[in-house]
């Protein structure tokens, strides 16, 4: 599915529908957060919910007395009243805090699970399906806050059922068919409420991709490292057009959302007011004809108005608890999926210590059944302490070759064999230690040096000696320590403490080259391991820090089984294997010598950047004669 084809499908109509099981789900996730938390909110619901009946109730006792003229009376009720007032005046606040401080820790709880998951998830598939970035963007908007209409919701819930309970009683007891009119007033609120509810989460759904890409282009009118390009073709109006064309698009449907529910709450407020209305008139009339009293009346209205408050606070309540269980949903989903390599391992093989090397045998694969294949049968033996390099074209499979043995993908056809061991039969955390990796597209983190480095292996990050162990082979070591800091200056300036404010030196931005040592260093350091594998590994290094490096690598690949990719074949020739690549097919293979003798298209390729070179290099010898 195409990213575009894949935005434009309708998830409203595939939200996840399971209410009662994400309820008690979140119920059960609340209890985790904060047992004492549940118990304290459930005494103080209890407490709360009974406010009102007691008010309307002593509010009658205060009328009747003073109506009377029983002094005792309305002295008593005068104080119920005032102690009711106080609980009133005091119980929100604790209420407050004990809402904010069990959402704090569900937030964490709910990170936790949902970065545990995805960080579960073996594979790349799913970071690059549209879709699923979509449920995982509405998965992160299921935090504490916004599941509290669930969380301190149902407290709310439980608050206005005690309430509805009192007051439909005291209303009962006045007019039997008022309690039932107000009841079933009730009704068609609650009804359009949750269509509302729905109609807005699947709106939000169907909006994510809209919102992507305004973060994106947003994004790139203020990322540095766009802004010299930005700047340089004039791409700020373009950029901004963009960003507000995807805000408009977005308000768009936000703002014919707002004017449908601004016409049926419009509605729904006049059906309330009509049976408030109702219910005044009546209750005038008949205290006109002596069939209430006055403290009745005062009842009366109190227990309506506070009925319909109660019942309408429970309709938002049970309203926004669905849309924030539609949202839980989301967090369910992701964090329930299986991992996504297929088909998971038969059984879990352990991974030998590499003796013989790794077999692709008739691979083919491709990313999507609609998509065309990117490797085509391939038979490829990468022999143990051998240096084999891969060469060909942009588009011939290289880098899909690397994820595969990678296990970031598993083959459509075919199987990879590890000292004859299928990879599928292999935890994927297994195998990817006993690697050490460069890729071409290298991270480059807003971390120290030294952080930066032992991302390669974070158990190193203590041993500054395995650090710069690591610098020194990758050519690192001489640029870092000149940094203001060392192999503790910050390699970024987007974090900036009140301490830094007057510090220009407090976070340093490297070049391309410079990063790329870095990036080098971060694969070197996982010594000793079985499988070194280098994309690109002198891309963004001068001629002379180009045959530095790979002068260093030459020697410490030596004995080692190794994948090198490299453009520049210069680079490659001292490999044991050289591998041609041509649209997913191997087409030569040999050493630098045997190609070159055959005459094929590792040796075209060969010659042609060669002079390349001695063409550059020419007008510098014409110089300096």
């Amino acid at each position: 599915m195409s990213p575009a084809s894949a935005a434009d499908d309708a998830p409203g109509d595939d939200l996840p529908r399971r209410p009662l099981h994400h309820a008690a789900a979140v119920a059960l996730l609340s209890w985790r957060a904060g047992p004492g938390l549940v118990v304290c909110q459930l005494a103080v619901t209890i407490v709360t919910g009974l406010l009102p009946t007691g008010t309307v109730w002593g509010t009658k006792l205060l009328v009747d007395g003073l109506t009377a003229g029983d002094p005792d009376q309305a002295l008593r009720a005068a104080g119920g009243l005032a102690l009711l007032g106080l609980a009133s005046g005091v119980l929100p606040h604790l209420t407050a805090y004990l809402r904010a401080e069990l959402d704090r820790r569900l937030d964490r709880l709910l990170q936790d699970e949902l970065y545990t998951a995805v960080t579960g998830f073996q594979g790349l598939s799913r970071f690059e399906n549209p879709v699923f970035l979509d449920r995982l963007r509405m998965a992160a908007e299921a935090t504490g806050g916004a599941l509290t209409p669930v969380t301190s919701g149902l407290f709310d819930a439980g608050r206005n059922v005690i309430t509805l309970v009192g007051l439909l009683f005291s209303l009962t007891l006045l007019s039997p068919a008022m309690a039932g009119l107000v009841t079933v007033a009730a009704v068609p609120v609650l009804i359009a409420r949750m269509a509302m509810v729905r109609r807005r989460v699947g709106v939000l759904a169907g909006l994510s991709a809209t919102a992507r890409r305004q973060i994106l282009y947003s994004s790139l009118i203020t990322d540095v490292r766009a802004a010299k390009e930005v700047r340089l073709f004039g791409l700020g109006g373009f950029l901004k057009g963009r960003v507000l064309g995807e805000l408009a698009r977005s308000q768009a449907g936000e703002r014919r959302l707002d004017r449908r529910e601004a016409v049926i709450q419009s509605l729904l407020a006049l059906l309330s007011t009509a049976v408030a209305g109702a219910g005044l008139l009546w209750a005038v009339f008949s205290a006109l004809s002596g069939g209430l009293s006055l403290g009745d009346v005062t009842a009366f209205v109190a227990a309506v108005a506070g009925t319909q408050t109660a019942l309408t606070g429970l309709v938002e309540t049970v309203a926004g608890a669905h849309q924030a269980l539609l949202l839980f949903g989301y967090h369910a989903e992701v964090t329930s999926m299986p991992d996504d390599l297929l088909p998971p391992p038969r059984e879990s093989a352990e991974l030998p210590a590499m003796r013989h090397g790794i077999e692709l045998r008739d691979v083919w694969f491709r990313y999507d059944d609609s998509h065309p294949w990117v490797l085509r049968g391939v038979d490829l033996t990468i022999p143990y302490g051998a240096s084999v390099a891969l060469v060909g074209l942009n588009g011939a499979g290289k880098s899909t070759l690397i994820k595969l043995l990678c296990r970031f993908y598993d083959p459509t056809r075919g199987a990879i064999y590890w000292d004859g061991a299928d990879l599928r039969d292999v935890p994927p955390g297994e195998l990817r230690r006993r690697m050490g990796v460069l890729f071409q597209d290298y991270m480059c983190y807003d971390l120290t040096a030294a952080e930066n480095i032992a991302m390669g292996e974070i158990d190193a990050l203590p041993d500054r000696a395995r650090i710069e162990a690591a610098a020194r082979l990758a050519g690192a070591h001489d640029i870092v320590r000149t940094l203001p800091r060392g192999y503790d200056t910050l390699l970024s300036r987007i974090f900036f403490g009140l301490e830094d404010e007057n510090d220009p030196q407090a976070g340093v931005v490297l070049s391309g080259g410079q990063w790329q040592r870095l990036a080098l260093a971060r694969a070197l350091l996982r010594e000793g391991r079985d499988l070194l594998i280098l994309d690109e590994p002198s891309a963004g290094l001068d001629a002379q820090a180009e045959h530095e490096i790979h002068s260093r690598l030459v020697e410490h690949r030596a004995g080692r089984t190794s994948l090198l990719v490299s453009h520049r074949l210069g680079a490659v020739r001292a490999a044991d294997v050289i591998v041609v690549l041509r649209d997913g097919e191997i087409v030569e293979q040999g050493t630098h010598d045997d190609l070159m003798a055959v005459g094929g298209e590792y040796a075209e390729l060969f010659e042609l950047q060669a002079k390349d070179y001695l063409a550059e290099a020419e007008p510098a010898r014409t110089l300096l004669r």
